[in-house]
């Protein structure tokens, strides 16, 4: 019985040794070069029709296309324009009242339940009401990604606002800060965790309303690349759109989580 026990234990070993001998970068690249092998083999093999899941090397096939032909930049270029522009002014708006509601209780009972209630309805069922107001032109689509980017930064600045331990304000009373010292080295440095969080949350979110306000009407951008695409049957393209959102969606997210560990290094938290 011991021998055997010895044995899983060496077992196991030789498995987390294995693991740690490829260098910690490249740990999150395992998963999905597995799936790529395994993806273009069932490709290759005629498994599944081309038209339906196109090998990984006919995609990246595509995507250097794009590139040299410059209509994947022109698509590129105006998705990234209206995502953004939407971001920012959804995200500072929802930024601005959060830090308002969250630091005057008569701002909080005036305007908070009604942002409430803004929030519970579905963003996609007000897109015929935008097309109807606004039409299908940039002003429509930017204002649909503002909405969209607005709600997780005002909630979650709220939230971090209320958040801030009172026995902290007992510190600041006894250093006499002021109103200004006390939300400026305060109250915003304890909820820019969460700040944070919604902002991750505020990005993911308008490139999901950008793909919907382009497919709904446009003649440019990669949403509108996707469904001309699908239109042909042109499955390459469509994966070549999708992995063009993963990736931006990604170095987005990447680019806040390295402003989480410059600005929170403070923090000591559980790191698993």
């Amino acid at each position: 019985m011991s021998g055997q026990v010895l044995g899983d234990k060496r077992t196991n070993l030789s498995q987390e040794g294995w693991l740690r001998s490829i260098p910690k970068p490249l740990h999150a690249w395992l998963l999905p070069v597995a799936i790529l092998i395994v993806w273009e083999a069932v490709s290759r093999l005629e498994l599944i029709p081309a038209t339906m899941l196109p090998a990984p090397t006919a995609i990246l096939k595509q995507f250097v296309e794009l590139i040299v032909s410059g209509e994947l930049y022109k698509h590129l270029s105006i998705s990234v324009y209206r995502a953004m522009m939407g971001f920012l002014i959804g995200a500072g708006t929802g930024l601005l009242l959060g830090l308002v509601t969250g630091l005057n209780k008569l701002a909080e009972k005036t305007l908070d339940p009604s942002l409430q209630m803004m929030w519970t309805i579905p963003l996609l069922s007000l897109i015929p009401l935008f097309i109807l107001w606004f039409g299908v032109g940039e002003f429509s689509k930017i204002l649909m990604i503002s909405l969209g980017a607005f709600f997780p930064v005002y909630m979650n600045t709220f939230l971090g606002i209320r958040n801030v331990d009172v026995r902290l304000f007992e510190v600041a009373r006894m250093f006499q800060y002021s109103r200004l010292q006390l939300i400026a080295k305060l109250i915003i440095p304890s909820a820019l965790p969460n700040i944070l969080l919604g902002i991750r949350l505020s990005l993911g979110i308008s490139w999901l309303v950008l793909v919907v306000a382009e497919m709904m009407g446009a003649s440019a951008g990669v949403g509108y690349m996707i469904q001309d695409a699908r239109a042909y049957m042109r499955t390459d393209v469509v994966f070549v759109g999708i992995i063009i959102f993963a990736l931006i969606g990604k170095l987005s997210d990447s680019g806040v989580r390295l402003l989480e560990k410059r600005w929170l290094r403070w923090r000591d938290t559980f790191k698993g």
